[in-house]
């Protein structure tokens, strides 16, 4: 009677041809080796990669734009005729590299913003950001001609921070405004196009008009 039982293969390398044997080495220890070895460059791999990809992606994810509203005066503290620079925290844990000027005034109705439409509350308060829209330098207000002008590049914006002259690509950043018991408070910043349209912050370079506004996608960051 022929012997149906399949032939016992031999447990060891050389016996069955693999590439790179040798004399007493078994299967079972040539797959033990490999696969360690594998999963010891793959613990390597990552703890090398997992570090920087954190590292890169990270700041992504960081609230960095301030969130909570903060006292900068009392409604009689300010008019609708004049900016009146009040200092405001954005970063609240590196001292006073995280402060920064703002310039505040009463509303008009001329400042009203096409994005007031839908049910939403106008801005009581005109809070505008001393972040010049061109590359982030900081701008001062000439009360004697009512211009916002960057020192750095020659940007000029008007009373409602519209540009004017200059390389700046949009109007300067505003911050939300409220008021709470006869104290006007400021809340986060916003970006506007020509139309005075609100957006979320975008930054310094980045256009808001048309199109622009996708190619130019807001960053938790800014």
């Amino acid at each position: 009677m022929p012997d149906d039982r399949k032939k016992k293969r031999s447990p060891y390398t050389k016996d069955r041809g693999t590439l790179g044997a040798y004399e007493g080495e078994t299967i079972t220890r040539r797959v033990f080796v490999t696969g360690g070895a594998l999963t010891a460059g793959g613990v390597a791999t990552a703890a090398i990669g997992l570090p920087a990809l954190g590292f890169a992606l990270g700041p992504m994810f960081e609230k960095t734009v301030h969130e909570p509203w903060q006292d900068v005066g009392a409604e009689n503290e300010f008019s609708t005729t004049t900016y009146v620079p009040r200092i405001i925290t954005l970063v609240s844990d590196v001292g006073e590299a995280g402060k920064t000027t703002i310039y505040v005034r009463k509303a008009t109705p001329a400042d009203r913003s096409p994005s007031d439409k839908g049910g939403k509350i106008p801005q009581p308060y005109v809070a505008i950001s001393t972040r010049c829209a061109h590359l982030g330098c900081p701008v001062r207000y000439a009360q004697a001609s009512q211009r916002f002008i960057c020192p750095c590049h020659g940007g000029v914006y008007d009373d409602q921070g519209k540009v004017v002259g200059g390389p700046p690509v949009r109007p300067l950043d505003r911050f939300y405004t409220r008021v709470e018991n006869g104290r006007v408070q400021i809340g986060g910043r916003f970006s506007l196009n020509s139309k005075l349209e609100r957006f979320h912050p975008r930054d310094p370079t980045n256009h808001l008009d048309g199109l622009w506004q996708y190619l130019y996608p807001r960053r938790p960051t800014t």
